[in-house]
């Protein structure tokens, strides 16, 4: 499903990838645990690779499973990413949600509300099998000014 994003995003992308891409990275969000950046900025979108529940300053997943402390941090280090990117929660247009448990909706976006209040960006909300490092939710997103 990540791979369908991805792909959809680039296809959607095609005109934007003359303008030139730039990698956006922050120490105030996880790093990248793999061969990906944190986000991309091309033009005056910001396409922001897939975010879970890893403590920016240890680099390790959080103990807590619960998935309101999760949500909230996978937020808070898609926020970082943002702001690196000189942008703001509210350029995100839009947002893929998954989810290991979608019986946990709920409480998700319980917490996913208190970050997005005015103009909420476009989302899908997936259930996963599996999701890295066995947490509960991931997050990628889109922003755009």
């Amino acid at each position: 499903m990540r791979l369908l994003v991805a792909a959809l995003a680039c296809a959607l992308a095609g005109p934007a990838l003359a303008q030139g891409k730039e990698v956006i990275a922050t120490k105030n969000a996880p790093e990248a645990i793999g061969p990906y950046s944190q986000a991309i900025k091309v033009g005056n979108t910001l396409y922001l690779a897939g975010q879970i529940a890893i403590d920016p300053k240890t680099n390790k997943v959080i103990e807590a499973t619960d998935i309101e402390t999760q949500t909230r941090l996978v937020l808070d280090n898609l926020k970082a990413v943002v702001e690196a990117a000189g942008m703001t929660m509210g350029d995100i247009v839009s947002t893929t949600v998954f989810l290991a448990d979608l019986n946990e909706f709920g409480k998700m976006n319980e917490v996913y509300a208190t970050y997005f209040k005015d103009k909420p960006p476009a989302r899908a909300t997936v259930q996963v099998s599996r999701l890295p490092r066995d947490v509960r939710i991931e997050i990628s997103a889109i922003a755009a000014r």
